[in-house]
């Protein structure tokens, strides 16, 4: 009896080595068509040394035991909610994709990086150029999207734009902070911010495009039927492909990556002919393209 607890005890020892049985966990918020399209990026189906979690099929997922367990050498967070799961582990190496948390600067943790929900500034600032637009409206929460604004009005400067800014600290202040704008804009800019840009609020923007006869420029495809005139789209698959490179750094170097926060590769510009035509747009597609 005696030597098979001893055998028991060695037997535990080891099971922490054993159980690694992957490199990747990957933490998916909920089955979601667009989180899919990351996956397929992310050649998910070409890795055999992964497991996957949707933590919508539990009540609750207690991630820190999982990765206590079975020790993966990188986590793939998918989603706010995965990413809220994510931050409570300290040292496995977190890439975050599909979220808008990982823009909380505040929230920041040594081994969390990720690619932004953000298209690069830059990309914006040529478009309104393309547009032949000098004063961009912008209603913006400082806590959510103030630190791209600032990169923002760099751009902007350097092309001679100006940003008219308007700070909310509650999605209740945007319907008056866009009257506020009236008269003294070329174009509306839909930032990727949380507080400013709400289901309740979205209608507000397009209204307002009409009645101001102003270009709203956003960031998803399912506003030009709203009535944006462009969106500057994340393509999914392609950020899945950046994600799939970042992960593939982190296992090969064993280190993290330094950089917090990327800005995904993959941009595609949509239009709104129809709306273009009726605001009496030059807009020229093939002139931005070139940019």
């Amino acid at each position: 009896m005696r030597r098979l607890l001893l055998i028991i005890l060695a037997l535990a020892t080891l099971l922490p080595s054993l159980a690694q049985a992957y490199d990747v966990l990957v933490l998916l918020s909920s089955r979601n068509p667009a989180y899919d399209e990351v996956l397929k990026g992310f050649r998910f189906e070409q890795k055999s040394s992964l497991r996957m979690l949707v933590l919508s099929d539990y009540a609750e997922v207690d991630v820190v035991r999982i990765v206590r367990e079975d020790r993966p050498r990188l986590i793939l967070a998918v989603g706010d909610a995965s990413l809220t799961a994510a931050r409570k582990v300290q040292q496995t190496p977190v890439v975050a994709v599909m979220s808008l948390g990982i823009h909380n600067r505040k929230a920041s943790q040594s081994n969390l990086t990720g690619i932004g929900m953000f298209a690069p500034p830059e990309r914006y600032i040529a478009l309104f150029k393309s547009l032949k637009t000098r004063r961009v409206g912008v209603i913006y929460n400082q806590a959510r999207s103030g630190w791209y604004l600032q990169l923002a009005r760099q751009a902007a400067d350097n092309a001679g734009i100006e940003l008219v800014t308007r700070e909310i600290s509650s999605s209740r202040d945007t319907v008056e902070s866009l009257s506020k704008l009236a008269g003294k804009i070329d174009v509306l800019w839909m930032l990727p911010d949380s507080t400013a840009v709400t289901r309740e609020t979205t209608e507000a923007y397009f209204r307002f495009g009409q009645q101001q006869a102003v270009p709203v420029v956003s960031f998803a495809a399912n506003y030009l039927g709203l009535g944006a005139a462009a969106v500057l789209e994340i393509d999914r698959v392609a950020v899945g492909r950046q994600a799939d490179a970042m992960a593939a750094n982190v296992l090969r170097d064993n280190r993290r990556d330094s950089t917090p926060l990327k800005f995904p590769n993959g941009i595609t510009l949509k239009t709104n002919p129809g709306v273009l035509r009726r605001l009496g747009s030059s807009f020229d597609e093939s002139d931005f393209l070139l940019k």
